[in-house]
């Protein structure tokens, strides 16, 4: 298995920063192999955005078309009210004659932990973008950076709710209806659902945690592809 990019020191910081929890080895491996999958998928969708016209040079419009293409790589929402090549997608402010208005200017202590700290994942990004034999500009680089921070941020804060609500607690349902066919009746089992519950105490976070916050997280084949690794990761922790 391939070294992670991202360091277990990085990911267990990440983690200290919205829970008091301990962060046992297990889970921060499996942190990293799914924040890992998640960058690599979107670096090498943006890389067929570029290999379209002849670039290995990924630049920030690579990355909202892949986004685009595939909506399972749309992750780390918070990032893009933070970021100006996302700032077209989530609304701008204009005055009657057409022109942009400034939005007020946040203080750098009022911006959330991850869009601060996102420098930390530079070195893993720039690993993964070498691993895929593609370079990017440093535009691209920044909101790569800020993307693995936040959804690292996010995958830390749901497996703390995994942890404290002893599993994944799903409310209500959702049922396919086909065209032509009554619609399925209401589920008869109680809400919310414990869909997975969970053993162990309550103030250590493992890597089962890690895989049912990924499962939150993420959804389709990226998801599949992410617990695979993170799977992997944390045998290979375990054993070594």
């Amino acid at each position: 298995m391939d070294a992670l990019p991202f360091k277990l020191s990085l990911v267990k910081a990440v983690f200290k920063d919205v829970t008091p929890m301990h962060v046992s080895r297990s889970a921060a491996s499996a942190a990293a192999a799914v924040t890992r999958t998640v960058l690599a998928e979107i670096i090498a969708g943006a890389s067929r955005v570029a290999a379209e016209e002849a670039r290995k040079k990924l630049v920030p419009t690579d990355l909202v078309a892949a986004i685009d293409r595939n909506v399972e790589l749309e992750v780390g929402g918070t990032w893009y009210h933070y970021s100006p090549t996302f700032r077209h997608l989530t609304g701008e402010l204009r005055d009657a004659d057409g022109v942009v208005v400034a939005s007020p200017k946040r203080s750098r202590s009022r911006k959330p932990s991850a869009v601060v700290g996102a420098h930390r994942f530079e070195a893993g990004v720039r690993h993964l973008l070498r691993s895929q034999g593609v370079m990017a500009g440093p535009a691209m680089v920044r909101d790569l950076d800020g993307i693995a921070s936040v959804f690292l941020t996010d995958l830390a804060r749901d497996a703390a709710r995994v942890v404290r609500d002893r599993g994944i607690q799903r409310f209500g349902s959702v049922a396919l209806a086909i065209s032509g066919e009554p619609t399925p009746g209401p589920s008869l089992k109680g809400s919310p659902q414990t869909d997975s519950a969970r053993s162990g105490d309550r103030r250590t976070i493992g890597g089962d945690d890690v895989l049912a916050a990924t499962t939150i997280q993420l959804f389709g084949e990226l998801r599949d592809r992410a617990l695979s690794d993170a799977r992997e990761a944390a045998r290979h922790t375990l054993v070594g």
